[in-house]
């Protein structure tokens, strides 16, 4: 009499498969583990080792008990005595050990430590106890092949654009459904100003996946540097195969971003493959990040050359550098000064990051209108952090990671994940995002000294 129908089983590793992607070997080991542990609950003596062996085609069950080959240097008799705390010997246990001269009976080339199985006599009939024993084993064995699967396939994506759908709203931090698995978009990797609604579909950055105690976290982010630069190898065949290579990217998440590309191919235009046929390329990026402006500039060796591109779209007229104090001074006219200067100093400052130096604007007339240091730890810094999974201040130090923290400790509380379905936290106003958005732009226009929110810097 087989203990399971066959037809049954089947079908259920067959959706296991392709639903979860667990592997059939690796569903019935775990049967064979929950097995071996009813048996021993139910049957098994103390200190006994059962393996048991699961026929899947015929449903077939052998027992065995294993025994580990022993000396006296690895055990101790049952009636000798410990000789002192330096004494790691273990007790002989007739269930659990076998003495050499004895395994060497039965197995000629038994060694030390090795298993030798005994047959044991097979049982169908297991009481309730031992059958909530196996059920907790199976469960168990599958979640942690369930957890290898997600680790092995969204591990090899670490670093590459995901698409998911907004499954519910907690904390600032938004919980995004890629299919097998729950990603988290934390509040400081989304972009400012940007609002959401359930169900919504979200594209991201997949910057890490963790593996935890009580299951896998996966992090996406939106206002890293390195999603403007996989948006770009999506829509620019020029960035995919390598003849366009980006030098360095800086980002005001939802403002404002500078790119600065290079060619290896001196037949092809850098800027004018991201830019594509009538801005064509460079809108669908701009589009995906919510209207955040793009200025594509060309990279150089020379810095003097650098630093004009990465003022753009202001005309200089003049630069001399200033080596000693790593100080560009760059002349425009009256009419360019605002232009150089951007919103804000947003425009001055985005260049002083991208190029490294530190830049003076001063009129025609010789007189500073701005000058912008250009923080030159920040690249290094923003390295670091990741490596390190963490966050960049607006001073280039690394923050604390503590929002996706956070939200690692409320998915591992929630083990019935089910019952909530994030009706009741979603943002409220999330069900008008335009409106909101045309909002902030209003108060933006109306405020040009406001500062934005964060500066960061990549460098490829």
């Amino acid at each position: 009499m087989a203990l399971f129908d066959l037809k049954t089983l089947n079908s259920a590793l067959e959706e296991l498969q392709t639903e979860r992607g667990i592997s059939r070997e690796s569903v019935i080991e775990a049967l064979a583990t929950a097995l071996a542990a009813a048996y021993r609950r139910e049957y098994g003596k103390r200190g006994q080792i059962v393996r048991a062996a699961f026929n899947p085609e015929n449903g077939d069950t052998e027992f065995r008990q294993a025994k580990i080959v022993v000396d006296e240097t690895l055990v101790r008799k049952e009636d000798e005595e410990s000789t002192g705390d330096e004494d790691h010997r273990s007790r002989f246990n007739p269930e659990q050990h076998i003495m050499i001269e004895d395994a060497r009976r039965i197995k000629r080339d038994a060694q030390l430590d090795e298993e030798i199985s005994f047959p044991l006599e097979t049982r169908e009939d297991f009481g309730r106890i031992a059958a909530q024993a196996a059920k907790q084993v199976i469960m168990q064995k599958i979640r942690e092949a369930e957890r290898a699967s997600i680790i092995e396939e969204y591990g090899e994506r670490e670093g590459s654009i995901v698409t998911g759908h907004v499954q519910r709203f907690e904390r600032g931090n938004l919980y995004i459904d890629l299919g097998r698995a729950t990603a988290i978009l934390p509040y400081d990797e989304q972009i400012p100003g940007e609002r959401y609604r359930q169900g919504e579909r979200v594209r991201a950055l997949l910057l890490r996946v963790d593996e935890g105690v009580r299951g896998t976290f996966i992090r996406l982010s939106r206002s890293h540097p390195r999603f403007l630069t996989k948006l770009f190898e999506a829509e620019v065949p020029e960035m995919a195969n390598g003849t366009v290579e980006v030098k360095g990217i800086v980002r005001e998440p939802g403002s404002r971003a500078k790119i600065a590309v290079h060619s290896i191919d001196e037949h092809v235009d850098p800027v004018g493959a991201l830019v594509g046929q009538r801005g064509v390329r460079v809108a669908v990026v701009t589009s995906e990040l919510g209207g955040e402006k793009i200025d594509v500039v060309e990279w150089s060796d020379k810095p003097s050359d650098f630093v004009k591109e990465a003022l753009k779209p202001a005309q200089v007229l003049s630069i001399e550098l200033v080596e000693d104090e790593n100080r560009a001074v760059v002349q425009v006219a009256e009419d360019q000064q605002s232009l150089a200067i951007g919103r804000g100093g947003q425009n001055v400052r985005l260049a002083a990051r991208l190029t490294g130096w530190k830049i003076d604007i001063r009129s025609m007339g010789g007189e500073q209108v701005a000058a912008v240091e250009p923080a030159p730890e920040a690249p290094k810094a923003e390295a670091e952090a990741v490596d390190a999974h963490m966050e960049i201040g607006d001073d280039g130090s690394i923050k604390s990671d503590d929002a996706f923290g956070q939200a690692k400790s409320d998915i591992a509380g929630d083990d019935n994940a089910t019952n909530d379905t994030g009706e009741n936290t979603i943002d409220p106003q999330s069900q008008d995002r335009d409106v909101v958005s045309e909002e902030a732009n209003e108060e933006t226009d109306k405020d040009s000294s406001e500062k934005p929110d964060e500066v960061e810097v990549y460098k490829e």
